[in-house]
């Protein structure tokens, strides 16, 4: 089964309603917010990262970036890193940017970003760079049941 499989059986076993898209493929998530037509904001960005000796997945809007040395200091973490592209391959057996918001499927604790829960929808890859999953962000949060709290800060202007 695919990962856009599983995250449809999710959905569809919690009876949450949800919208699929099929694009162009999309490698950042300026371009995914641009084919999709939203703000992005309402992206929700999978970062999948080692901290210390453990991966986790990090989910925060598409417009922000995580805030590495606040949530070392958060959990007590001495390191944070980015898995490499061969981590992600072999953790979730996908391509990076094509990750979705569901640590759950691939073992991974979740924690997400509580802005993110300022959109009344989000938007996201579904395990592939050419589809998308829009549904309400109250439903991804009953689906994944992630840890909330503070991970992301602003991306300073460029």
């Amino acid at each position: 089964m695919t990962v856009f499989e599983q995250i449809k059986t999710l959905l569809d076993e919690q009876s949450i309603e949800y919208a699929v898209s099929h694009h162009e493929p999309v490698y950042t998530s300026e371009e995914a917010a641009r084919i999709r037509g939203v703000a992005l904001q309402t992206g929700a960005k999978a970062l999948i990262c080692k901290c210390d000796k453990e991966m986790f997945q990090f989910v925060i809007p598409a417009d922000m970036r995580l805030a590495g040395r606040a949530v070392r200091r958060q959990f007590g973490w001495r390191k944070l890193r980015f898995a490499t592209p061969e981590e992600v391959l072999q953790i979730t057996g996908l391509k990076p940017g094509s990750i979705p918001p569901f640590g759950s499927l691939f073992d991974l604790t979740t924690y997400c970003d509580e802005t993110l829960l300022n959109n009344s929808r989000i938007n996201f890859n579904a395990g592939d760079h050419a589809i998308s999953i829009s549904m309400r962000c109250d439903d991804y949060i009953r689906a994944e049941n992630p840890h909330l709290g503070t991970i992301a800060e602003a991306t300073p202007p460029s």
